[in-house]
């Protein structure tokens, strides 16, 4: 009797326990609501900052090249549709600015990302205080651009600069490099090569660590010198590094900026006395805020949007050949 009576306790207290250890069915929904919509919560700060300074002041600009607007009056504007942009393909100025843009991004750019490859090549190998020489690399990326473009102002001096010194020493005669066409673009083309090599070679690094070391060995043991490895292994490896880093190089050179405008020293927004070295980033600056056509600088900055959609779909083409070769 003690027996059944235990058995039929523990068969009515069986259910009830498991009830008792099985969650709330708002604790079950609560649960189900944070698994599905918490990814949500954590990037919604991204997309609403996003929001607030990067996609309305896009579109709003893209709704000021529009119009009519000056500076002195930001919120009095007159619709006169695609005036402004067929404006821009009639001003020599604006040509002027993209050949000087175009020029200033292939002087920095190729030089740039060879001599970053190169020093990342080196970099790859065991060096003595390897960690030392990364963060030298990385040095002038830290640097500000004021800081360093003020520094080269003063190494292209005309009278006491240290370059034009060198090339005196050298028996070449002073350089004004801030007046002339040329040698404006090549200086200020130095400046972006010295901060931006450093920070490519580190990435080119990065990617050359991805590489199995099984390809140098076998190479090695055929009888490949270290530059046909790095001609047969390591460029071919790296190809979708490379496309990124032009990518991103050329974005760069579209929107140069600090450098020009530091260089040219008061007048710095023309880029020289005679436009030499203006640059669309610069052009833009003129427009709005030395003539305070707001209009006229938003067209001009959709142009350099409009630039930059152009190269990511140069870019995305590349990249599917690329895969479509492997």
């Amino acid at each position: 009797m003690t027996a059944t009576t235990t058995v039929v306790e523990g068969a009515e207290a069986g259910p009830a326990g498991r009830d008792r250890d099985r969650p709330a069915p708002w604790r079950s929904r609560l649960y189900r609501w944070d698994l599905r919509y918490s990814p949500y919560a954590f990037v919604a700060p991204f997309f609403a900052f996003f929001a607030a300074f990067g996609l309305f002041p896009l579109l709003y600009t893209g709704w000021a090249s529009l119009h009519r607007v000056e500076l002195t009056a930001p919120d009095r504007m007159v619709w006169v549709g695609p005036h402004n942009y067929l404006r821009l393909l009639d001003n020599d100025f604006f040509w002027n600015a993209l050949r000087n843009t175009f020029t200033i991004g292939v002087l920095s750019t190729v030089p740039q990302l060879l001599m970053a490859l190169g020093l990342a090549h080196l970099l790859h190998y065991r060096l003595r205080a390897a960690t030392f020489w990364r963060v030298a690399l990385l040095t002038p990326y830290a640097t500000s651009v004021a800081a360093a473009t003020l520094v080269f102002v003063l190494l292209y001096g005309r009278d006491y600069g240290m370059v034009n010194w060198a090339l005196g020493a050298l028996g070449v005669g002073p350089v004004d490099w801030q007046s002339g066409t040329w040698s404006s673009r090549f200086a200020v083309s130095s400046i972006v090569i010295w901060r931006w090599t450093g920070y490519n070679a580190l990435i080119y690094l990065a990617a050359m660590q991805a590489v199995p070391d099984e390809l140098y060995e076998s190479a090695a043991l055929d009888g490949a010198s270290r530059a046909r490895q790095f001609l047969h292994i390591t460029v071919p490896a790296l190809r979708p590094t490379i496309l990124f880093t032009v990518v991103v190089s050329t974005i760069g050179a579209t929107q140069l900026f600090g450098e020009p405008l530091l260089f040219g020293g008061a007048g710095g927004q023309k880029g020289g006395a005679s436009h030499q070295f203006q640059t669309l980033g610069l052009y833009l600056y003129e427009q709005g805020w030395f003539y305070y056509h707001l209009g006229r600088a938003s067209a001009v900055a959709w142009s350099m949007f409009l630039l930059l959609l152009l190269v990511g779909a140069v870019n995305v083409l590349i990249a599917r050949g690329l895969r479509k070769d492997r």
